[in-house]
């Protein structure tokens, strides 16, 4: 069980930036291609709003779509999903389970071993190398 992280709307909004802010907290999507600050090597990628781990670079991979991608989160107890019926389509939104942040969405459309992309607003990550 992850533990909860929770702040006021205030505390959000003062450790935020505002496009984390859009992305993590009002279901915010960046604009696609607008965020290159990831390495396509190791490491592990973070909430931006809390620093839980969730996803390892291992299981990124380039979908060609503009945001980050992976196959499988580091552990499914760290990242939620929910019905999203918003802009006329049903999709699968994924959020942080420790902050309720939104993190992007789900797809059946990525490479084995799952079979999934989970596609992902690079402001609502940070990432760390690998040794670091």
């Amino acid at each position: 069980m992850v533990d909860k992280v929770i702040k006021s709307d205030a505390e959000w909004r003062a450790q935020l930036s505002d496009m984390e802010y859009k992305v993590l907290r009002k279901h915010g999507t960046e604009r696609a291609f607008s965020n290159d600050a990831f390495p396509k090597t190791g490491g592990t990628y973070f909430c931006k709003g809390c620093g839980t781990p969730l996803f390892e670079g291992n299981t990124k991979f380039d979908s060609g779509t503009g945001w980050p991608s992976f196959y499988a989160p580091i552990d499914g107890e760290n990242v939620g999903e929910s019905q999203d019926n918003s802009w006329f389509m049903k999709r699968t939104e994924v959020h942080c389970n420790a902050c309720d942040g939104h993190l992007g969405h789900v797809f059946p459309d990525g490479p084995q071993p799952t079979g999934l992309r989970y596609c992902i607003n690079g402001a609502s990550l940070t990432h760390e190398p690998d040794g670091g």
